[in-house]
């Protein structure tokens, strides 16, 4: 018999206040830094403007721009990538012969930084949005490849003959036994894709100077703006907060069933 681990509600709000406390703390050491003369305020203003700089962007229709050219170029890249990876995926890692014949170039290419790519980037589509799709969907790609050909690796090979006996079609096998053992692996990809699609957004901005945030970025350091270049740093730190907590929790909820969400314990 079985029943779900319960979460702890002191232990949750206890964790959330003692964060927030962190956090409180960090700010109050930003604003006060400066006001003592602890750090050069052109290197490093008060957190009061900081946030005084924020407000002020926040109202611009050139930041909503921005932000939403960060998240489109994210958005698209991060879904070309997992789209490929998890077709990829399953093609390779169901036939033997084709994983071991790709091995040795996954293995080669996946440790190349997307960086590296960047001259080829700005020679293929200068600073359009090309350039930082190819970064994105190169990043998050390997992300998603690698936990698919996992999650394919980690199929009960009886489940599947028994499958293959009871003559289940090739995509009978891999919807009703391969996909729900790869699929908490491929949230798992999908989730830490979604991370460095968006730092690789940001940076292919502030390099290349394609638009979005990065751009406005570089635009505020190169303009000596330094308190409107902190918020929108500040941005990009929150907005990778909330894909990180959106794709915690989608996994959360699409994988309700499975028991490394569920947390049964055998009682």
């Amino acid at each position: 018999m079985t029943s779900p681990r319960r979460g702890n509600p002191a232990r949750s709000g206890g964790t959330a206040l003692l964060g927030a406390v962190g956090l409180a703390g960090l700010l109050l050491v930003i604003e006060l830094a400066p006001r003592l003369g602890l750090v050069d305020e052109r290197y490093l203003p008060p957190a009061s403007r900081i946030a005084a700089a924020l407000a002020e962007e926040a109202g611009t229709p050139a930041f909503w721009t921005a932000l939403t050219d960060t998240l489109i170029a994210w958005s698209v890249g991060l879904a070309i990538a997992v789209g490929a990876a998890v077709l990829a995926g399953i093609v390779i890692g169901s036939i033997p012969v084709l994983r071991s014949l790709t091995a040795s170039t996954i293995e080669f290419l996946r440790p190349i930084p997307s960086v590296a790519l960047i001259p080829l980037a700005v020679l293929m589509y200068g600073t359009e949005l090309g350039s930082t799709l190819l970064l994105v969907c190169y990043a998050a790609f390997w992300q998603v490849l690698v936990q698919v050909l996992y999650g394919v690796a980690d199929v009960d090979p009886v489940a599947f003959e028994t499958a293959r006996s009871f003559r289940f079609s090739a995509w009978g096998r891999i919807r009703h036994v391969l996909w729900p053992t790869a699929l908490p692996y491929v949230f798992t990809g999908v989730r830490l894709a979604a991370s460095v699609a968006l730092v690789l957004a940001i940076t292919a901005e502030l390099v290349i100077g394609s638009p979005g945030l990065g751009k406005e970025i570089a635009v505020a350091q190169a303009s000596e703006a330094v308190p409107t270049m902190y918020a929108l740093i500040v941005v990009t730190g929150v907005l990778g907060v909330i894909i990180n907590l959106l794709a915690r929790t989608g996994e959360r909820r699409l994988l309700a069933w499975h028991q490394s969400v569920r947390g049964e314990v055998t009682v």
